[in-house]
């Protein structure tokens, strides 16, 4: 069995995201959804390297970035847990995202003052 997920990205003349759009049909997911924003990783096992694409679109703005990093690094800590096992990595992780997303916070009401 095979399971497709889509991404569809519109690019304007400088080749920045306009648009990005994915479905999951396999996932619940049959209509196409809007996103401002997005992190892609891939592992390859023979070359033991990480893959990404990271896309945002002009529309995203810090304050939504800040949030995305937050909730994909507090994220990542759980999927690192249950591959892992590792409690004391996912709490460390979880802590790191709490103190990224604060200074982060900070840092744009500081420079919006």
């Amino acid at each position: 069995m095979k399971s497709q997920i889509n991404i569809q990205v519109e690019l304007a003349e400088d080749k920045m995201p306009v648009n990005i759009e994915w479905t999951a049909p396999d996932g619940g997911v049959p209509d196409w959804q809007k996103s401002k924003a997005m992190l892609l990783g891939l592992w390859d096992g023979e070359e033991k390297s990480a893959m990404r694409i990271d896309l945002w679109t002009g529309k995203m703005m810090v304050d939504e970035m800040n949030d995305f990093f937050y909730q994909t690094i507090f994220g990542m800590a759980d999927t690192y847990l249950r591959a892992t096992r590792n409690e004391e990595i996912a709490k460390e992780m979880k802590e790191f995202a709490k103190s990224f997303l604060k200074k982060a916070s900070d840092a744009l009401e500081k420079d919006g003052k």
